[in-house]
């Protein structure tokens, strides 16, 4: 009995109640603690919600005011959008999108290791889909590789709470295209002058040519450059078929 009471008494003293824990931590790392907690609750969270609202900004288009830009964006559906864009993004950035499941361990070390031209940014885009949309509405810009370690499992996360359609919804409506300009309805409307809706193939293969770099690479007056890049997406996009089953309603 009193080796009993004494068991009991030394796991009291082992495991504190969490509240006093943190009471006994300096201010700092209270705060620090409480920061940590929100980075991991707020994609898990806000990944159930966006499965049925869109989402009204993302932290991309946040940082990016502190720049000077503004924010343009327009939400529209993907039934709205030309089904060339979805094509010819998926071609170009993530042609693995309807196989993998948030991240493509096939191609990671073309993920990691971005390919450079001298003069407009990388050839093709960094990292998966999901990846992508994990970094603009959780994260932040920029090549950092603990940036990279934490989309991973939000990837993973959205992968397995939202469909692929609704990733490629989601994706064509945050991304950037121009500076402050997000969204293919936005992206559309200022470089063709036309509804993404009304898209022609090539239109498509350009604006999925721009996304690695949309800073210096412009979809409406390419460069010879954008335009040969566009011409490679449009082959690519003929041998798809019919690969894209994962994006149809």
């Amino acid at each position: 009995h009193l080796c009993s009471e004494m068991t009991i008494e030394t796991q009291s003293e082992l495991a504190p109640v969490p509240k006093k824990y943190l009471a006994h931590l300096k201010p700092w790392q209270r705060k620090t603690a409480f920061a940590l907690a929100f980075l991991v609750a707020w994609p898990v969270v806000m990944t159930v919600i966006y499965a049925v609202v869109p989402p009204p900004f993302s932290n991309v288009m946040i940082l990016r005011l502190f720049s000077g830009n503004g924010i343009t964006k327009d939400w529209v559906s993907l039934d709205e959008m030309s089904p060339h864009l979805a094509n010819a993004v998926i071609s170009s950035e993530d042609a693995r999108f309807c196989e993998h499941y948030g991240v493509d361990w096939v191609e990671f070390k073309g993920v990691v290791e971005d390919v450079f031209d001298d003069d407009e940014g990388p050839i093709r885009g960094a990292s998966t889909i999901p990846m992508q949309v994990a970094k603009n509405l959780f994260l932040w810009d920029g090549r950092n590789f603990f940036r990279k370690g934490l989309e991973i499992p939000v990837a993973y996360w959205m992968d397995l709470v939202w469909s692929k359609r609704r990733m490629m919804e989601i994706y064509l409506n945050i991304v950037e295209w121009a500076p402050g300009v997000y969204g293919a309805e936005a992206a559309s409307q200022l470089h063709f002058r036309k509804p993404a809706s009304k898209l022609t193939r090539r239109e498509a293969a350009l604006l999925a040519a721009v996304l690695p770099n949309p800073i210096k690479r412009k979809a409406g007056k390419p460069s010879k450059r954008v335009s040969h890049i566009a011409s490679r997406i449009i082959g690519r996009m003929n041998q798809m078929g019919g690969y894209l089953t994962c994006i149809e309603p």
